[in-house]
C-alpha cells in the first residue's frame, strides 16, 4: 500500500477544528461523565474512533510520545499520527504522555501509565479509552468536582475489572492518570479527580 493511500486526511480547517476540538474536550474533563460531540468533519484511519483522532491530532505533536497498541502503532493509525502530528510513538506505556487503549482488552493495566509525580503531578498520561458504546453497559455512579451530586455513566465493552481500576487510580490523587472515553463522535471525560461507586 502506498503512503498516500495509507495516510488519510487531517483537518481540513486546522485552527478552526482544533479550537472545537480542545473545547469539547476541556468541557468532557471539566463536567466529568457529560457526553460531548467533536463533530468535525474528519475521517479517521483505521482502529480509531473519530473522536479518539480528533483528540489526538488536538493534543498530541512532536513533543508529546504516545503509545497505541502494536497493531495500531504498526498500521495506518501509525502512520497517521507520524504524519499529521510527527508524534513519538512509544512502545513503553510509561513513558507515554498520551495513549489509546480498547476498552475491552485485558492489557495493558492502567496502573502501567505514568500517574505523574509529587512535583510534577501534571505530567501525567492522558488515556484515551475506546468503548463499543458510550451507554448500555452496566452503569456506575461518579462523583467529585464538576459534579452536582452524582452523575451516572454506563458505557459498554469495558473489560472486567475496569472500574476497580479506576476507583485505585483515584486514590493516587492529585496523582494519576486522566481517561477520555470515545466512541464514533462522542466523548466523555473522566478525569483522576472523579470518583466511582459501581452499582452492584
Amino acid at each position: 500500500m502506498s503512503a498516500q493511500a495509507m495516510i488519510a486526511p487531517g483537518f481540513s480547517d486546522p485552527v478552526f477544528q482544533s479550537q472545537a476540538a480542545f473545547r469539547a474536550l476541556l468541557a468532557a474533563l471539566s463536567e466529568p461523565g457529560t457526553l460531548r460531540s467533536v463533530e468535525v468533519g474528519l475521517t479517521p484511519p483505521e482502529g480509531l474512533e473519530a473522536a479518539t483522532a480528533t483528540a489526538l491530532l488536538t493534543l498530541a505533536d512532536y513533543e508529546t510520545p504516545v503509545w497505541l497498541p502494536p497493531a495500531l502503532r504498526d498500521g495506518p493509525a501509525g502512520e497517521w499520527l507520524r504524519f499529521h502530528c510527527g508524534a513519538t510513538l512509544v512502545e513503553d506505556p510509561a513513558k507515554a504522555a498520551f495513549a489509546v487503549i480498547d476498552g475491552s482488552t485485558q492489557e495493558p493495566a492502567l496502573s502501567d501509565f505514568n500517574p505523574g509525580n509529587d512535583q510534577f503531578p501534571d505530567r501525567s498520561a492522558t488515556v484515551i479509552v475506546q468503548c463499543a458504546a458510550l451507554d448500555g453497559g452496566p452503569a456506575v455512579t461518579l462523583n467529585g468536582p464538576g459534579i452536582a451530586g452524582t452523575r451516572d455513566i454506563a458505557p459498554k465493552g469495558l473489560r472486567a475489572g475496569f472500574w476497580a481500576e479506576l476507583e485505585e487510580n483515584a486514590t493516587l490523587y492529585p496523582l494519576g492518570i486522566d481517561l477520555v472515553l470515545c466512541h464514533g463522535d462522542s466523548m466523555l471525560g473522566l478525569p483522576r479527580s472523579s470518583r466511582i461507586e459501581e452499582n452492584r
